[in-house]
């Protein structure tokens, strides 16, 4: 068997797919690859910006951003640049990440930055998480989870990351958020959060980090 494999983590926000994939890199030594970061840097540039949420407008637009991805060399940590910027702490902003979320239902966006995960995918073993990885962006990944919790725990849990990093946040907003972006993204037109049929899904509401990664761990070594 190759030595060469892709994990796919797909599910709604706030279930942990970032934290689990970070933790398959490390224990795996394998690349983590946040696609969510890629999709909150074209929100920030839109933000910035000032585009209008309308796909015609955007396919002009978005050939003329320069995305890059690298890594640390001692940590492995993942960043994000808009051209020479560094924009890995700007998008963790809550207001981005919606911004992210609205413009990544648009096809020009995702048509724009599926070609950069798939080379990515191709030139290392990865785990990748988001919410298309098993059903779009690497529909042959060798190992697909959906990885999902209860709307209550999701928010509870991004209520306390923001308080977390010193923002304020009010946890009946964060789950209103979460909800909505919930039927937004199972509901776009192109590329819909959805599980791939060979997935398996391992609901985290009652597992720590910690016991979701070792689930998941445990069934790639055993096929490895």
């Amino acid at each position: 068997m190759s030595k060469h494999y892709n994990v796919a983590i797909d599910g709604p926000s706030g279930a942990g797919k970032s934290t689990i994939a970070k933790i398959l890199s490390s224990r795996l030594n394998i690349v983590y690859l946040d696609t969510g970061a890629l999709y909150r840097a074209v929100g920030l540039k839109a933000y910035r910006d000032g585009w209008a949420e309308d796909d015609g407008a955007v396919a002009g637009l978005i050939g003329s951003i320069d995305i890059r991805v690298g890594y640390d060399k001692e940590t492995g940590k993942q960043h994000v640049y808009l051209g020479s910027e560094d924009v890995s702490e700007e998008i963790r902003k809550d207001f981005v990440s919606g911004y992210g979320s609205r413009f990544s239902a648009l096809p020009s966006v995702r048509a724009a930055l599926l070609s950069l995960q798939r080379e990515i995918a191709a030139e290392h073993s990865s785990v990748l998480d988001g919410r298309d990885i098993g059903t779009f962006v690497l529909p042959d990944a060798r190992f697909k989870f959906f990885l999902t919790a209860s709307s209550d725990v999701r928010a509870a849990r991004r209520y306390k990351e923001l308080i977390a990093r010193g923002q304020t946040a009010d946890y009946e907003q964060v789950k209103r958020d979460i909800e909505e972006r919930d039927f937004r993204d199972s509901t776009r037109a192109v590329a819909p959060l959805k599980k791939a049929s060979d997935a398996i899904e391992i609901d985290s509401s009652e597992l720590t980090a910690d016991e979701v990664a070792e689930k998941m761990i445990s069934i790639i070594r055993s096929q490895l």
